[in-house]
């Protein structure tokens, strides 16, 4: 995993929470808690119910993934840590991983049975369950920034207030971020302002127009 990715994750992140509440680190939340119910919500989709056909939802399961992280990320700041200390100990216990073998079901609640046991968040675990879905560190970094420039993007347009529109055209903004995101270079620097201006213009035209 890139570490000048994971340092400007770990920012957005920290940018994120803070427009939630302002002193969100000592406030000691239980992001544990948002991780083990974002691995049942993933379960959900990948199916698991053996008395019923069931069809996996990839590129729903790949977004639960990026919840679990957003989640995850939050759990591991620390009151006075360096965000570069931080970036650097994720950094490290992503290349202790290694490389796992298990499927997507065991590795779902492998992570979601650490989250309880320790009540904090384990890399190697969320790894783990990455390349038990398939999901390459690349793919969640664009992935990331796009459901992070999203939830600012509700947040501008009314969100908290109740007067976002949450489907457009028929469908839900994650469906159009998914598809939006396909054609913007993750590489550019300027990618998360792109993601918010293409947002911009399709909620105008299709939520709004």
């Amino acid at each position: 995993m890139n570490r000048d990715a994971v340092f400007n994750m770990l920012q957005m992140q920290h940018r994120m929470n803070n427009r939630v509440h302002a002193d969100w680190i000592s406030q000691r939340f239980e992001w544990y808690r948002a991780v083990w119910i974002e691995c049942a919500e993933l379960m959900d989709h990948v199916g698991y119910k053996w008395w019923k056909k069931q069809t996996p939802e990839w590129e729903q399961v790949r977004l639960e993934v990026v919840d679990i992280w957003h989640f995850g990320m939050s759990a591991l700041f620390q009151p006075e840590q360096d965000l570069s200390d931080l970036a650097d100990l994720i950094v490290s216990e992503v290349a202790a991983a290694g490389i796992g073998g298990a499927d997507i079901h065991s590795a779902t609640e492998a992570l979601a049975r650490a989250s309880l046991e320790t009540q904090s968040f384990s890399v190697r675990h969320f790894v783990a369950l990455m390349q038990a879905c398939d999901l390459s560190s690349a793919e969640l970094y664009r992935h990331y920034v796009g459901k992070n420039v999203l939830n600012f993007f509700r947040q501008d347009h009314g969100y908290k207030a109740g007067t976002y529109i949450k489907n457009w055209d028929g469908r839900e903004d994650n469906e159009h971020l998914v598809e939006l995101l396909e054609s913007l270079d993750a590489k550019d620097d300027q990618f998360a302002e792109h993601v918010y201006a293409a947002l911009e213009k399709r909620y105008r035209e299709m939520a709004l127009g």
